[in-house]
């Protein structure tokens, strides 16, 4: 199963100035989400960002800022380590419109929700085993298709962050890298931003 573009949307969870200099690889792993920001931008990729604690973490470091932006990417400040339990959910599926109807329309209880038009979420970031780890378990949950973009995540350690892969992959998720994602959402050497992907990508 490929990922498809035109049911993707983009997260990428806790890039922050206090954060990433502790993080294993990290100016790898900013590099790689910042190429998936700037794919998601040429792509019209829907995108949305976390800010764990961003009075003590810092904002999102500014190369990959500046990537979102173009993305035109909306940002969830949080709390709690899952951005679901701080509403990312409902972002990424608005609630369903109101059914009209008449009296004999069935009743709020059994109406299943619509489902999302866009319910691929393609999601990498950091800390791999906290932030992260409980954000796509939470999307599992929610039964969203979740696919981790393992070469743009990262945890203080190589170990914490192998442990998160491992559980993900177990609870359901695709391990994928920035260049799978790049060459799935494209498809085909004839596509209109092809040389500007693979540019990214080299």
């Amino acid at each position: 199963m490929l990922i498809d573009v035109d049911m993707s949307q983009l997260v990428l969870v806790d890039y922050q100035t206090r954060l990433m200099p502790a993080m294993f690889e990290s100016e790898l792993v900013v590099a790689n989400a910042v190429r998936l920001a700037k794919l998601a931008a040429l792509l019209e990729v829907p995108t949305f960002y976390t800010e764990q604690y961003p009075s003590g973490l810092g904002n999102t470091v500014p190369d990959l800022k500046a990537a979102l932006d173009e993305a035109r990417a909306k940002v969830l400040n949080k709390m709690q380590f899952s951005a679901i339990e701080e509403g990312l959910g409902e972002w990424l599926r608005p609630p369903a419109k109101p059914v009209q109807g008449n009296a004999r329309s069935l009743p709020k209880h059994l109406q299943k929700p619509a489902a999302s038009e866009r319910s691929a979420i393609v999601i990498a970031g950091c800390e791999a085993h906290v932030c992260l780890l409980q954000t796509a378990l939470d999307l599992l949950e929610d039964e969203f298709e979740v696919w981790v973009v393992t070469d743009a995540c990262s945890s203080r350690t190589e170990r914490n962050r192998d442990a998160a892969f491992d559980r993900l992959a177990g609870a359901g998720a695709e391990l994928v890298t920035t260049e799978m994602v790049a060459f799935e959402w494209i498809r085909t050497a004839e596509h209109p931003v092809f040389k500007e992907a693979q540019a990214l990508i080299k």
